[in-house]
């Protein structure tokens, strides 16, 4: 698992299959920032962590390395657990199947 900052964001930036310039595009800042940040030139503003972290859909404590695991933003996981309550057994069992199936073709890529 990544241990700094730089490797931890480009670790997260190609676990979403993002490109440095597609990542600069989803937070607002300029792909030579992505790039910085990731080499370890430059660290990011406390706006620019919490821009990189909403882009990415993970909590900015995996990127500063308060957490071992990206794991979602809490904002995405409540949206995703708002819906998820209204779904029956049989719903929520075909979701995590499709989740499951995405996460596979995602390791193969």
């Amino acid at each position: 698992m990544p241990e700094d900052f730089s490797t931890r964001l480009r670790f997260a930036r190609q676990l979403r299959g993002l490109s440095q310039a597609s990542l600069g595009k989803v937070s607002e800042l300029q792909p030579s920032a992505i790039s910085h940040f990731e080499t370890g030139i430059r660290a990011p503003s406390f706006d620019n962590l919490k821009r990189l972290a909403d882009a990415l859909n993970i909590s900015s404590d995996y990127l500063i390395g308060r957490t071992a695991e990206p794991a979602l933003s809490s904002d995405l996981a409540e949206r995703i657990l708002r819906h998820a309550e209204k779904l029956s057994k049989d719903d929520l069992d075909m979701v995590e199947k499709m989740v499951q199936t995405l996460a596979e073709r995602k390791k193969v890529d």
